[in-house]
């Protein structure tokens, strides 16, 4: 099995840093067209599209803010026009994400949580189901967390907004396999990226601490289990939470 994509197209958002562009690069490696987003950086997002070019493929590098409805529009329009429609989405684009007790946060903030794992992904789901339906075939893989198993404190916005998109996730899976459109999560336990280079050392030794295999991940694995789902070896699996966190969460 080798989970092929080709003559897909995907779409990961928040896709020039972090997980995201290993997603992304990954998909493409696959065969599959991918859509790389983002918001903010564009000298970040050039660099990581130069990344993506590399590999060859028809690919495409669109701006648009994923957490509203009017950007969520222009972006699949923009999508479909250079790739082709949706057919594997990725719901993947997050924000800032401190840890500070409850009495340290605003609900401006916690919205921000909500839009970025409920709403967006409840918006792009939404979009992509037309092409999806039509076809009889889609692919949606959720990159959701293992904080919410973990119950972890000083993070009560992050987790309960992830817990509402793992919610989301499993209703929109028994929703949609009569339609032949699979939805699954991917939960990464602690992966360093670019935003955990400050992390303090302290911290690293107390989750190494809890961790089986007793080392991090590294973001080719999260990249992995995702081309897993997206492909047709995957057909018969939807609605399941796929911990990629070196058994942090065995029960």
């Amino acid at each position: 099995m080798n989970y092929s994509l080709q003559d897909r197209s995907a779409l990961v958002t928040g896709s020039t840093r972090g997980l995201g562009k290993r997603i992304a690069l990954e998909l493409a490696r696959r065969g599959a067209r991918v859509a790389m987003n983002y918001y903010g950086n564009q000298e970040v997002a050039e660099k990581a599209f130069a990344e993506l070019q590399a590999i060859g493929g028809e690919h495409c590098l669109v701006r648009a803010d994923v957490t509203e409805e009017a950007g969520v529009a222009d972006l699949m329009t923009e999508i479909a026009a250079k790739i082709g429609p949706v057919d594997i989405l990725v719901p993947n684009a997050t924000c800032d994400q401190p840890m500070v007790p409850i009495e340290q946060y605003d609900w401006a903030f916690a919205q921000r949580m909500v839009d970025f794992f409920i709403k967006s992904p409840f918006l792009l789901t939404k979009a992509c189901l037309p092409h999806m339906k039509q076809q009889k075939w889609g692919r949606i893989v959720h990159i959701t967390s293992e904080v919410f198993d973990g119950a972890w404190p000083e993070f009560c916005p992050y987790v309960a907004a992830k817990g509402g998109q793992i919610g989301l996730a499993k209703s929109n899976a028994a929703e949609l396999a009569p339609f032949g459109i699979t939805v699954n999560m991917v939960a990464p336990g602690w992966i360093p990226v670019e935003r955990h280079d400050d992390a303090p050392q302290e911290a690293k030794d107390a989750y190494l601490a809890l961790a089986p295999m007793g080392r991090f991940g590294k973001p080719e694995d999260v990249a992995a289990a995702v081309a897993y789902l997206a492909s047709d070896d995957a057909k018969f699996v939807t609605g399941v939470s796929l911990s990629v966190n070196g058994g942090r969460t065995i029960h």
